[in-house]
């Protein structure tokens, strides 16, 4: 079956949903979801988007910190486009319901505003510490108030298609994707003039990770497997401080407690980031997770600890509520006692290669969100501005692509149905859970916070005899989503391998043993691309 629309979005974050909201006044719009509408990376957010909004602040300010914490590879003028356009962007949020924390009246009011590590001011607007859940229920309720916009839950993109691939030789685009509707387990096909990817990170390639199971980095590997570039998969952003507990595998354990006053301390209740950066625990992420990893090394300890207990209860309660409680369920009251504390992956840095309007170099394909590399990020994610670029970029494509569906009208291609494969007998099941924990226990073993030439090379040696076997499997058994997923996990763990592989030099949140110092000739982006 087949169905048409003016822009097919696969993703319902807050990059693919603010898109849909801005393209609905012009054109009809499909977001295709993979589960639930609200089950994204944005709705586990916990700390909030950072904007220039205090008299204290300046875009310059922030502007730096983006910089300095990117490492030498942050697009300068994106970077400025992206903080410049930010208080704009927050504004038509808030029009569209979204309520930000304000201080007390008896505390000047205002917007209530937190520092994060590797900002030099107060710049962090939040809610509560459920920042992305209140995003995603606002964009949500805003999606339901445009008729124009239909949103197709439990749909997993599959594959885009793209004229080459149906053997046009002339003016190459993207213009469908293969999709699975998980009830029916029918494929289906999805005709659009503008092919959004919004399918956020990758962060389920490793054992340990803050993300939920839907992020097998969906968007990178349909994006590569048509040509398209991908840019710096080497920098994977482990965040310093998951949540160590067997009942709570992926909590995160926000930063937001850092620029409260957070100190982390090894097991004896010592304070140890001094030793490695003077900004101590507010540091830029790829430091403390650096630093929290060569602790436990050093110490043989499973984990380190954030001590809150110079705050009062009553703070605490009121300004992490769900972190408090959920700790608390876990037997741990953050007023009383240290969290102990993990590094986890956390964000996906690089991605598909864009602009800053979202435009890949494939005609009728945008990426947006964590999928995407605009530039903004560098080597190293500065904490807080990953909703604000999914904001403004997503802004960006939205005028983009208005303007484009003016001009292209597409001609009616003749698109194959999917041919579906046999039925996979029970006992091969198996092959798929096994994969997909081998790749996941071989990312987190030798392609971790720190690397070595030795370890990515036989990481990439397993993989591909994994990517062998996967593909194997995918061309002789009845699509499921679980092999789709498999499928471009594999995929986007060889591209992270690849590309560790090609920098040689250590810079941001690519440490090697090998090349331990950051060389001036290294600062470009790694780009990979599939010849097609």
């Amino acid at each position: 079956m087949t169905e048409s629309f003016d822009c097919v979005i696969i993703g319902s974050g807050i990059a693919g949903l603010s898109l849909a909201i801005r393209l609905a006044d012009y054109c009809s719009v499909a977001i295709l979801t993979k589960k639930d509408r609200a089950e994204s990376n944005t709705n586990y957010a916990q700390g909030g988007i950072a904007c220039v909004t205090s008299d204290e602040d300046s875009f310059e300010l922030h502007i730096r910190d983006t910089l300095e914490a990117g490492a030498g590879l942050c697009h300068p003028d994106v970077v400025r486009t992206i903080v410049e356009e930010a208080p704009r962007r927050i504004a038509d949020l808030v029009a569209l319901g979204m309520k930000f924390t304000e201080r007390d009246v008896q505390e000047g009011g205002g917007l209530d505003l937190t520092k994060e590590g590797g900002h030099s001011k107060r710049r962090i607007l939040h809610a509560g510490d459920i920042t992305g859940r209140e995003i995603e229920a606002t964009l949500l309720r805003a999606i339901a108030a445009r008729p124009r916009i239909r949103l197709i839950e439990n749909v997993q993109a599959i594959d885009l298609i793209t004229t080459t691939k149906l053997g046009y030789t002339l003016n190459p685009r993207c213009i469908a994707v293969y999709a699975l509707e998980k009830a029916t387990n029918q494929v289906r096909t999805y005709v659009a003039r503008a092919i959004v990817l919004a399918t956020g990170g990758c962060g389920k390639v490793y054992k340990y990770t803050t993300n939920p199971d839907i992020a097998t980095g969906d968007g990178v590997a349909m994006a590569y497997r048509i040509g398209a570039p991908i840019a710096n998969m080497e920098f994977m952003q482990f965040h310093p401080t998951c949540l160590y507990h067997p009942q709570a595998r992926n909590f995160l354990i926000s930063e937001a407690l850092r620029g409260e006053g957070g100190e982390l301390v090894d097991a004896r209740g010592r304070s140890f980031m001094q030793k490695y950066d003077p900004r101590g625990s507010l540091a830029p992420r790829d430091v403390v997770a650096r630093a929290i990893d060569a602790e436990m090394k050093e110490s043989g300890a499973p984990c380190v600890y954030l001590d809150m207990t110079r705050r009062p209860k009553d703070f605490l309660v009121r300004r992490f509520p769900n972190i408090y409680e959920r700790c608390l369920s876990l037997g741990i009251d953050m007023a009383s006692m240290p969290i102990p504390v993990v590094p986890a992956a956390h964000y996906q840095c690089g991605g598909v290669l864009t602009d800053v309007n979202g435009r890949t170099p494939i005609p009728g394909l945008w990426a947006v969100g964590e999928t995407a590399c605009t530039g903004l990020h560098g080597a190293n994610r500065l904490a807080s501005n990953s909703l604000l670029e999914a904001l403004v970029v997503a802004h960006r494509a939205a005028e983009e692509i208005r303007v484009e569906l003016e001009r292209v009208k597409m001609p009616d291609y003749d698109i194959p149905a999917w041919r579906s494969h046999p039925a996979q007998e029970p006992d091969e099941l198996v092959v798929i859970s096994h994969n997909w924990a081998e790749i996941r226990q071989l990312m987190w073993d030798y392609v971790g916070i720190v690397r070595s030439t030795k370890r990515l090379q036989r990481a990439g040696a397993r993989l591909r005899n994994l990517r062998q076997e996967v593909k194997d499997y995918y061309w002789s058994h009845a699509i499921t989503a679980d092999v789709i997923e498999l499928r471009n996990l594999v995929l986007v763990a060889s591209l992270i391998v690849d590309s560790a592989l090609s920098r040689r030099e250590s810079r941001g949140l690519h440490m090697t043993i090998d090349y331990p110092y950051t060389d001036p000739t290294w600062a470009r982006d790694t780009i990979i691309q599939r010849a097609v």
